[in-house]
């Protein structure tokens, strides 16, 4: 089991976290070309000296290109050759004209296999890598992922709340690799009737 935060989230203690039988931590590291969370840096050490793997995230935007943002992402991850990277592939809901391009992503992903000899894992939602509207909002990626794109390559973290994840179509022959089946689980609100809940974090 994995937990993804960024310094909206409290953290108490990280080996509690440890002792919720998490096993690794994916901390966002950097959004656009010109957000770093500042919570990264002195957060990471302290999450390894719990037991816990280490992994940064970068949130996709419109406004700078794959390749500016891949390099500011890897000079705030300061990755390890243990250090899982990702890239969070996802509507921006607060200025859905600055979400990522598909363009944009892959020059993204291109530039951190060059930086670092391998590819990062993709978090996507199916119905936005597939190019369709999202439920609601109507929002869509405007392009589809195909198994030719270097996206394709990469592992899939599928952000899916349901029973079972739907895969998205690029990523069929190679299901996924990490799911996101919940997310801002709370007391009030368990992901389907569980009560065992992280400690350590908000």
């Amino acid at each position: 089991a994995v937990i993804d935060i960024s310094r909206s989230v409290t953290v108490s203690d990280f080996r509690r976290v440890r002792q919720s039988n998490i096993l690794g931590v994916i901390h966002k590291a950097s959004e656009g070309g010109d957000y770093a969370d500042t919570a990264y840096a002195q957060r990471r050490p302290q999450a390894e000296a719990a037991g816990l793997l280490w992994g940064a995230y970068h949130f996709g935007t419109g406004q700078m290109s794959g390749e500016r943002q891949a390099a500011f992402f890897l000079a705030q991850a300061r990755p390890g050759p243990r250090t899982l990277l990702a890239l969070d592939l996802e509507a921006n809901e607060n200025n859905p004209s600055n979400s990522m391009r598909l363009d944009q992503a892959e020059d993204f992903v291109q530039t951190v296999a060059r930086a670092t000899g391998r590819l990062p894992v993709v978090y996507v939602h199916p119905i936005w890598a597939n190019g369709d509207p999202l439920p609601g909002s109507g929002l869509s990626f405007g392009a589809r992922i195909t198994p030719q794109s270097i996206l394709a390559r990469c592992g899939l973290w599928v952000a899916d709340y349901h029973d079972s994840p739907e895969i998205p179509r690029a990523w069929a022959a190679r299901g996924w690799r990490l799911w996101q089946y919940a997310g801002d689980e709370s007391a009030r609100h368990p992901a389907y009737g569980q009560t065992n809940f992280v400690q350590g974090v908000s």
